[in-house]
């Protein structure tokens, strides 16, 4: 009998790996004629059966090759053996097949699994670009949201003479920390977005979704507590100049801000996925239209919305609990867009380190509402007001661009955050960021030249609408000009040295760059437009309409 189970422990271990097939017992090697061409081993059977081996001897026992079933039934006589032999043999030999078979086929699969989830979808190759192809990219929606910024500048000028404007004068500082949002929030929005979509994070419709509610759910709890701090901010600003409190208007700036924070954030987030996704499919770089986009709508809106709700808000200062139950209603909502954004991990890195450079953004801008608050209080510099929203909004469009596009190059050049490689300068000269031969550089050239003739569109635009109290004269318009050009000359210097100077410290520049450089776009365009009127009327350029 064939001795496969029972007594296995009887037969010797064959080795059969490749080059040396022995029998691991003292009887010697295995003789290689037990194999067939075929690569099969003839069963092994014990020429003596088991109850005739003796126990000192051994395991010594006699090896033979059966050769063929018909010899060996001939040499025993008995058919019986040869049939269970023949049976036996078969029934193994098949047995082992299919195994065989299956771990093969489940080799092969573990395999193509692990091929198939260790690939990734490879992200797109960077877009070539040059200096004609970047201009013409960005002159449109350029043109677009400094045409916005000038429909948010007519709309300052005729609410400043409202009723709520007058009686309330801080809701002027609420102007650019509001305004600002669009910097700190739809616009780091657009910038974290257009270099998901750039490395390719939004490839899928999965990601796609996920990234989209994330995102909404963050910029709306950062809405909500921007405009509660903005209007913190407003009363402070306000109550130490005049030396005392109001608690109603207080309470009326709160909701006014907060409503028009949320409200608008969720318009322009949604605006600005909608953009994103649109210039994928249609080959366009997200970073040379979003930003300037969020930028053509948002001043108009969050501009409109406030004046609205404040106006609305103020017909309620009687009611005692009107203001308070608004106030509450969107604080209550808060942890409900912190869950959601917490599930998503881009936004949930966000949602804990990004509140930061937000939050003192935000009061970099009430220092421009300062100043905007007590210029056009003064009636002899009442058409600064219309100019405000167009050169803070240009300002802070052509640098949001360039930080954005700068951050999409440190992603796609695929050095860690954090990795102090020399190539990331970390103080650039003025010569290589503006005069330099890498693409940043062209497109800071790119940007800075759009700067004096879109403001000289800008401006007759508002004189051919009869907007503001100002005449374009000569000086005037050399003083502004001037003022524009080295407002965008610091902030594009600015965004070169911050957005290599934050990537080599491990922070992300979509998400800490442009908030600061908005909001110093915001500051800077107000404090030079605020000194442009000043030495327009100390040269004595005072025409009929100044003031007026």
């Amino acid at each position: 009998m064939v001795l496969w189970s029972k007594e296995q422990d009887k037969l010797p271990d064959i080795n059969m790996s490749s080059g040396a097939n022995e029998v691991k017992k003292e009887g010697g090697p295995l003789n290689p004629d037990f194999l067939n061409s075929n690569g099969t081993v003839y069963p092994v059977i014990v020429t003596k059966g088991p109850e005739d081996l003796s126990p000192g001897s051994g395991g010594e026992f006699e090896l033979t090759e059966l050769t063929s079933f018909s010899e060996r039934a001939s040499e025993t006589g008995d058919e019986e053996d040869r049939s269970e032999i023949v049976a036996d043999c078969r029934a193994n030999a098949k047995g082992q097949q299919e195994e065989d078979a299956l771990l093969e086929n489940a080799s092969q699969s573990n395999e193509s699994d692990d091929i198939s989830t260790g690939q990734s979808p490879e992200p797109p190759a960077p877009l070539k670009e040059t200096s004609f192809s970047i201009g013409l990219q960005v002159v449109f929606p350029f043109l677009l949201a400094g045409f916005g910024t000038v429909a948010a500048g007519m709309v300052l000028d005729i609410v400043q003479h409202w009723t709520v404007f007058t009686d309330v004068s801080e809701v002027f500082i609420l102007v650019p920390a509001l305004l600002g949002l669009k910097g700190n929030l739809e616009m780091t929005l657009a910038s974290r977005l257009s270099t998901a979509a750039n490395i390719g994070q939004m490839d899928t419709a999965k990601d796609m979704w996920k990234m989209i509610m994330g995102n909404l759910a963050l910029i709306q709890v950062q809405a909500t507590v921007v405009g509660f701090l903005a209007s913190i901010a407003a009363v402070i600003f306000g109550w130490i100049p005049e030396g005392h409190f109001r608690m109603g208007h207080a309470v009326l700036l709160c909701a006014s801000s907060v409503t028009t924070a949320f409200i608008a954030s969720l318009l322009l987030g949604l605006i600005m996925i909608g953009v994103i996704i649109a210039s994928r499919k249609v080959g366009i770089n997200p970073d040379n239209v979003a930003t300037p986009i969020a930028a053509s709508l948002g001043d108009l809106i969050t501009l409109s919305l406030l004046a609205g709700i404040s106006t609305s808000l103020y017909k309620e200062l009687d009611n005692d609990y009107a203001n308070p139950l608004v106030c509450a209603a969107f604080v209550a909502m808060c942890p409900l867009w912190v869950l959601i954004a917490r599930k998503i991990p881009s936004t949930r890195e966000v949602l804990y380190s990004g509140w930061e450079p937000v939050i003192i953004a935000m009061a970099i801008s009430s220092v421009g509402g300062l100043i905007l608050d007590k210029t056009v209080t003064d009636p002899n510099f009442a058409g600064m007001a219309v100019f405000t929203p167009v050169i803070n909004g240009v300002g802070g469009n052509l640098v949001a661009v360039q930080a954005s596009r700068i951050s999409t190059h440190l992603h796609m050049n695929g050095l860690p955050m954090g990795d102090p490689n020399p190539n990331l300068r970390k103080c650039p000269t003025p010569c290589t960021s503006f005069l330099g031969s890498s693409v940043n550089s062209r497109s800071a050239r790119v940007l800075f030249l759009l700067v004096a003739p879109g403001h000289l569109v800008f401006l007759y635009t508002i004189n051919s609408l009869r907007g503001g109290h100002t005449s374009l004269t000569p000086v005037f318009v050399t003083c502004y000009l001037v003022a524009a050009l080295l407002q965008v000359l610091i902030l594009l210097y600015l965004a070169d040295w911050m957005a290599h100077w934050m990537w080599g410290r491990g922070m992300d520049p979509d998400n800490f760059s442009i908030p600061y450089l908005t909001a110093l776009g915001d500051l800077l365009g107000t404090g030079f437009l605020a000194l442009c009127f000043h030495v327009s009327w100390f040269i004595g350029d005072r025409d009929a309409h100044m003031g007026n």
